[in-house]
Protein backbone atom coordinates (compact mmCIF):
# COMPACT_ATOMS: atom_id res chain seq x y z
CA UNK A 1 0.00 0.00 0.00
CA UNK A 2 1.57 3.63 -0.92
CA UNK A 3 1.54 6.41 1.62
CA UNK A 4 -0.99 8.04 0.11
CA UNK A 5 -3.59 4.79 0.27
CA UNK A 6 -2.14 4.53 3.79
CA UNK A 7 -3.33 7.95 5.34
CA UNK A 8 -6.91 7.76 3.22
CA UNK A 9 -7.67 4.26 5.12
CA UNK A 10 -6.38 5.89 8.44
CA UNK A 11 -9.06 8.52 8.22
CA UNK A 12 -11.07 6.28 6.50
CA UNK A 13 -14.63 5.95 9.35
CA UNK A 14 -13.32 8.96 11.39
CA UNK A 15 -16.15 11.66 9.86
CA UNK A 16 -13.65 14.23 9.17
CA UNK A 17 -12.53 13.87 12.82
CA UNK A 18 -15.20 13.75 14.73
CA UNK A 19 -15.32 10.54 15.36
CA UNK A 20 -11.56 10.27 16.10
CA UNK A 21 -10.24 9.46 19.48
CA UNK A 22 -6.25 10.08 20.32
CA UNK A 23 -4.93 7.07 19.43
CA UNK A 24 -6.65 7.76 15.95
CA UNK A 25 -5.17 11.32 15.77
CA UNK A 26 -1.50 9.46 16.97
CA UNK A 27 -2.34 7.09 13.89
CA UNK A 28 -3.38 9.67 11.16
CA UNK A 29 -0.57 12.25 12.28
CA UNK A 30 2.09 9.29 11.68
CA UNK A 31 0.32 8.51 8.14
CA UNK A 32 1.10 12.30 7.71
CA UNK A 33 4.48 12.73 8.60
CA UNK A 34 5.32 9.73 6.17
CA UNK A 35 3.45 11.18 3.33
CA UNK A 36 5.03 14.53 3.69
CA UNK A 37 7.92 12.93 3.42
CA UNK A 38 7.36 12.36 -0.23
CA UNK A 39 5.80 15.37 -0.74
CA UNK A 40 6.48 15.88 -4.87
CA UNK A 41 5.91 20.16 -4.40
CA UNK A 42 8.20 21.23 -2.32
CA UNK A 43 7.75 24.89 -2.78
CA UNK A 44 3.92 24.49 -2.98
CA UNK A 45 3.46 28.48 -3.27
CA UNK A 46 5.21 28.13 -6.26
CA UNK A 47 2.81 25.85 -7.64
CA UNK A 48 -0.40 28.47 -8.05
CA UNK A 49 -1.34 25.99 -10.66
CA UNK A 50 -2.12 23.49 -8.21
CA UNK A 51 -2.55 25.08 -5.09
CA UNK A 52 -5.58 26.83 -6.91
CA UNK A 53 -9.10 25.45 -6.34
CA UNK A 54 -11.83 24.66 -4.55
CA UNK A 55 -10.61 21.68 -1.68
CA UNK A 56 -12.88 19.50 0.43
CA UNK A 57 -11.66 18.90 3.84
CA UNK A 58 -11.40 15.40 4.75
CA UNK A 59 -9.71 15.24 8.18
CA UNK A 60 -8.73 17.71 10.84
CA UNK A 61 -7.61 18.15 14.65
CA UNK A 62 -8.84 22.00 14.85
CA UNK A 63 -11.41 22.06 17.75
CA UNK A 64 -12.34 25.10 16.53
CA UNK A 65 -13.56 23.49 12.67
CA UNK A 66 -15.01 20.35 14.71
CA UNK A 67 -16.86 22.63 17.02
CA UNK A 68 -19.09 23.72 14.73
CA UNK A 69 -20.74 20.14 15.41
CA UNK A 70 -21.97 20.71 18.43
CA UNK A 71 -25.40 22.61 18.12
CA UNK A 72 -28.65 20.87 19.19
CA UNK A 73 -30.69 19.58 15.92
CA UNK A 74 -27.86 20.59 13.44
CA UNK A 75 -24.81 18.67 12.03
CA UNK A 76 -21.87 19.87 10.33
CA UNK A 77 -21.95 19.12 6.51
CA UNK A 78 -19.15 19.86 4.01
CA UNK A 79 -16.07 22.00 4.87
CA UNK A 80 -14.16 23.81 2.11
CA UNK A 81 -11.24 25.65 1.81
CA UNK A 82 -11.25 27.62 -1.73
CA UNK A 83 -7.94 29.32 -2.99
CA UNK A 84 -7.83 32.30 -5.40
CA UNK A 85 -3.91 32.13 -6.09
CA UNK A 86 -4.43 35.26 -8.12
CA UNK A 87 -6.23 37.57 -5.72
CA UNK A 88 -4.42 35.51 -3.04
CA UNK A 89 -7.44 35.41 -1.26
CA UNK A 90 -8.81 32.70 0.90
CA UNK A 91 -12.43 31.31 1.63
CA UNK A 92 -13.52 28.74 3.94
CA UNK A 93 -16.96 27.69 3.92
CA UNK A 94 -18.97 24.56 6.57
CA UNK A 95 -21.87 23.58 5.58
CA UNK A 96 -24.71 23.19 8.21
CA UNK A 97 -27.12 20.17 7.68
CA UNK A 98 -30.25 19.98 9.84
CA UNK A 99 -33.99 20.27 9.47
CA UNK A 100 -35.47 20.92 6.26
CA UNK A 101 -35.15 24.30 5.10
CA UNK A 102 -32.83 25.62 7.86
CA UNK A 103 -29.25 24.36 6.44
CA UNK A 104 -27.19 26.78 7.49
CA UNK A 105 -23.50 28.05 6.31
CA UNK A 106 -20.65 29.91 8.22
CA UNK A 107 -18.27 31.03 6.28
CA UNK A 108 -14.79 33.66 7.16
CA UNK A 109 -13.15 35.15 4.26
CA UNK A 110 -9.67 36.88 3.70
CA UNK A 111 -6.31 37.12 2.24
CA UNK A 112 -3.07 35.15 2.57
CA UNK A 113 0.42 36.22 2.20
CA UNK A 114 3.14 33.74 1.36
CA UNK A 115 6.22 34.31 3.96
CA UNK A 116 8.45 31.23 2.81
CA UNK A 117 8.40 28.40 0.66
CA UNK A 118 5.91 26.55 2.16
CA UNK A 119 4.06 29.14 4.83
CA UNK A 120 1.56 31.91 4.58
CA UNK A 121 0.34 33.97 6.72
CA UNK A 122 -3.55 34.53 6.75
CA UNK A 123 -5.49 37.15 7.71
CA UNK A 124 -9.38 36.91 7.95
CA UNK A 125 -11.40 40.22 6.80
CA UNK A 126 -15.37 38.83 6.69
CA UNK A 127 -17.29 36.98 8.29
CA UNK A 128 -20.66 34.99 6.89
CA UNK A 129 -23.45 33.24 8.70
CA UNK A 130 -27.22 32.37 8.02
CA UNK A 131 -29.37 30.02 6.36
CA UNK A 132 -28.30 28.75 3.14
CA UNK A 133 -31.64 29.34 1.36
CA UNK A 134 -31.40 33.02 2.57
CA UNK A 135 -27.97 33.64 0.62
CA UNK A 136 -28.60 31.43 -2.36
CA UNK A 137 -26.18 29.16 -1.58
CA UNK A 138 -25.84 26.58 -4.37
CA UNK A 139 -22.12 25.23 -4.01
CA UNK A 140 -19.34 26.98 -2.84
CA UNK A 141 -18.22 28.01 -6.27
CA UNK A 142 -21.24 30.06 -6.67
CA UNK A 143 -21.12 31.73 -3.19
CA UNK A 144 -17.89 32.85 -3.74
CA UNK A 145 -18.99 34.29 -7.05
CA UNK A 146 -21.26 35.88 -5.61
CA UNK A 147 -18.73 37.31 -2.94
CA UNK A 148 -16.20 38.67 -5.44
CA UNK A 149 -19.01 40.53 -6.80
CA UNK A 150 -19.94 42.43 -3.92
CA UNK A 151 -23.18 41.10 -2.72
CA UNK A 152 -23.50 41.39 1.29
CA UNK A 153 -25.78 38.91 2.91
CA UNK A 154 -28.06 40.75 5.85
CA UNK A 155 -28.15 40.28 8.70
CA UNK A 156 -24.78 38.20 9.74
CA UNK A 157 -22.33 39.48 7.25
CA UNK A 158 -19.64 41.89 9.19
CA UNK A 159 -16.04 42.36 9.13
CA UNK A 160 -13.42 40.83 11.52
CA UNK A 161 -11.92 43.84 13.11
CA UNK A 162 -9.13 41.79 15.04
CA UNK A 163 -6.71 42.23 12.06
CA UNK A 164 -3.86 41.89 14.19
CA UNK A 165 -3.91 38.22 15.62
CA UNK A 166 -2.70 36.37 12.48
CA UNK A 167 -2.91 32.90 11.42
CA UNK A 168 -0.45 30.45 9.29
CA UNK A 169 -0.62 27.68 7.66
CA UNK A 170 2.02 25.54 5.98
CA UNK A 171 1.11 23.31 3.39
CA UNK A 172 2.70 20.10 3.88
CA UNK A 173 2.30 18.10 0.95
CA UNK A 174 0.61 18.70 -2.30
CA UNK A 175 -0.26 17.01 -5.55
CA UNK A 176 -3.05 16.88 -8.08
CA UNK A 177 -5.83 16.07 -5.75
CA UNK A 178 -4.59 16.30 -2.29
CA UNK A 179 -3.10 18.73 0.30
CA UNK A 180 -1.74 18.72 3.37
CA UNK A 181 -1.43 21.41 5.55
CA UNK A 182 -0.78 22.15 9.52
CA UNK A 183 -1.28 24.73 11.01
CA UNK A 184 0.10 27.59 14.08
CA UNK A 185 -1.87 26.09 16.73
CA UNK A 186 -0.49 22.99 16.12
CA UNK A 187 -3.92 21.59 13.64
CA UNK A 188 -3.40 19.20 10.64
CA UNK A 189 -5.73 19.61 7.84
CA UNK A 190 -6.08 16.80 4.69
CA UNK A 191 -7.90 18.15 2.13
CA UNK A 192 -9.19 16.70 -1.52
CA UNK A 193 -9.51 18.72 -4.31
CA UNK A 194 -13.18 19.48 -5.51
CA UNK A 195 -14.05 20.11 -8.45
CA UNK A 196 -17.62 22.49 -8.88
CA UNK A 197 -19.32 22.63 -12.42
Amino acid sequence: MNKKAALLEAIAGKNRGLLANEIDNAQVLSAIQQLEDTNPTPNPLEAKELLEGDWRLLYTTSKSILGLDRFPLFKLGQIYQCIRTAEAKVYNIAEIVGMPFMEGIVSVAGRFEPTSAKRVSVIFERSIIGLQRFVSYKSPHKFIEQLEAGKKFLPLDFGIENRDRQAWLDITYLDEDMRLGRGNEGNVFILTRENFE
